[in-house]
């Protein structure tokens, strides 16, 4: 089952570094939304993680896209301690 989301990227077909890129510009107008990221690319699985560690940004769930094409990442703030007071 997919996580809710709100912004739905389709990043298939496209190769490194294009879905990083495309992630980056999706946070850009909505920073604190959840994406769901879509791609086949087979890099993505390190090259999400590795953007998000450097972004402040988090994967919260991972798995096959919805339509059984390609993977799926859903993308969003990293919770801090400081968000907890």
């Amino acid at each position: 089952m997919t996580p809710d989301f709100d912004q739905l990227l389709d990043q298939r077909g496209s190769i490194c570094p294009m879905p990083v890129i495309a992630l980056a510009k999706a946070f850009v107008d909505a920073p604190e939304s959840r994406v769901l990221l879509l791609t086949d690319d087979p890099a993505a699985q390190f090259d999400v993680p590795a953007w998000c560690g450097m972004r402040g940004r988090v994967v919260e769930w991972s798995g096959d896209a919805p339509d059984g094409h390609g993977a799926a990442f859903l993308i969003a703030s990293a919770a801090t301690d400081l968000d907890v007071q």
